[in-house]
């Protein structure tokens, strides 16, 4: 009796952890299901954006970033944080805008330097976003992420916004973070950029709120609730940028009797 109540407890902790094991398999397996599901989505959020860029608009609207831009996790790339602005700021002017989404997946601040800013420099947005850096914190070099940034926000009109990294929560990857929004608002501040509060938002939903129901399939990627706490650190500073439409003029009392506005006997 002694001896099997001792091994109890051996027992009841040997199946906690072989629980937590096949956990910790389940999610692995699922997190990777879902990486692989998402990357098949790439080229067709990319087809997208590109087709959308063709449209006209009275406004034109720029992004520069990364698969954030491009909307991975999203149910629809409309639904990511550059769709979600671009549809705000066809509401709150009153005019069509084009999006030109220059965003790819997989970039790093060298990548926007190489491919995006060339395109960039053809253009002449209206508005212009700018949310890149993450995909540096993993082999984060702070002499090489404070060059290259200096080099992108040299070559940005002024005014343009741009947005501070998310909260990565936890671990290295947070210090390194924090470490490089200084960087980044330091050089914003010297080049006069607007800075959207993309760590602040992110981080005030807490990591257990965004593991719960802020995050894609893959566990990294915004999912749609996600990208709307990311649009939500832009629109203040876009609605500072942007003045809203302007509210029409009254009419005259000649214009309202010609309208029909004060016509007594109207259909007599």
């Amino acid at each position: 009796m002694r001896v099997t109540r001792l091994l109890l407890p051996i027992a009841a902790a040997l199946a906690l952890a072989g629980g937590a094991f096949a956990t910790r398999d389940a999610l692995h397996r699922r997190r990777t299901a879902g990486a692989e599901r998402l990357a098949g989505t790439l080229h067709l959020n990319a087809r997208w954006w590109h087709e959308t860029g063709r449209e006209r608009g009275e406004l034109l609207y720029v992004a520069v970033g990364d698969s954030a831009a491009q909307g991975v996790g999203a149910s629809l790339p409309g639904r990511s944080y550059v769709g979600l602005l671009a549809r705000h700021l066809r509401e709150r002017t009153g005019r069509s805008v084009r999006v030109v989404n220059l965003s790819v997946s997989g970039a790093r601040l060298r990548e926007a330097l190489a491919i995006q800013l060339p395109l960039l420099r053809e253009l002449e947005p209206d508005i212009l976003t700018v949310a890149v850096g993450a995909n540096d914190i993993a082999a984060f070099d702070p002499v090489r992420f404070e060059q290259e940034l200096q080099e992108l926000y040299s070559s940005l009109p002024s005014g343009a916004i741009v947005a501070d990294l998310p909260a990565f929560y936890i671990g290295v990857a947070e210090k390194n973070v924090r470490s490089a929004n200084a960087i980044v608002r330091r050089l914003a501040l010297l080049h006069d950029l607007e800075v959207a509060p993309l760590h602040a938002a992110t981080t005030r939903q807490g990591v257990a709120r965004y593991a719960l129901n802020q995050v894609a399939a893959d566990f990294f990627h915004p999912n749609d609730r996600g990208y709307r706490v990311w649009a939500s650190a832009f629109l203040p500073v876009l609605d500072r940028v942007v003045p809203p439409r302007s509210p029409d003029p009254p009419l005259s009392e000649r214009q309202a009797r010609d309208s029909g506005g004060s016509g007594d006997g109207a259909g007599d």
